[in-house]
């Protein structure tokens, strides 16, 4: 790390330490877009799996900051009917316009889907779906949703 910022360094990425600090934590600017639509069989481009997972250009992206009730399988009526709410949420957040995507301290999780959290304006997409009581934030452990 130290000699990669060093190069960087050099070759005028940053002037001083603080300046590299600053830049690792500044929000980038909302820039990523796509026409979402639900995941079927054989579409995994750009598509919505559940109401916190995605395909984003190819890649599967696990929103990292929330919990949403499972779908497959549901293991009780009243989860396969929040489930399918925060899955419906999550496919008009993305598609409403820009955002941003940011990795957290692990890059995927043990399936192979990148751990992101999503972001317009600063603001959590997982935070809206929190707020409208169709996620939960993740705390590292899943919960039931069924009684």
């Amino acid at each position: 790390m130290i000699v990669a910022g060093g190069g960087w360094f050099a070759y005028g990425g940053a002037d001083t330490l603080s300046d590299f600090a600053t830049l690792a934590t500044t929000p980038t600017p909302d820039s990523l877009s796509a026409s979402f639509s639900f995941c079927g069989s054989d579409r995994h481009v750009n598509c919505v799996v559940d109401g916190d997972t995605f395909w984003f250009q190819g890649e599967k992206i696990r929103i990292a900051d929330i919990d949403t009730p499972e779908l497959s399988p549901a293991r009780c009526e009243a989860e396969r009917i929040k489930g399918e709410a925060a899955k419906a949420r999550l496919l008009a957040l993305l598609n409403t316009g820009t955002f941003s995507l940011s990795a957290g301290l692990r890059d995927e999780d043990k399936y192979g889907r990148k751990l992101r959290t999503v972001t317009r304006s600063g603001r959590s997409l997982g935070d809206t779906l929190v707020d409208e009581k169709l996620a939960r934030r993740w705390e590292g452990a899943r919960h039931p949703w069924c009684d």
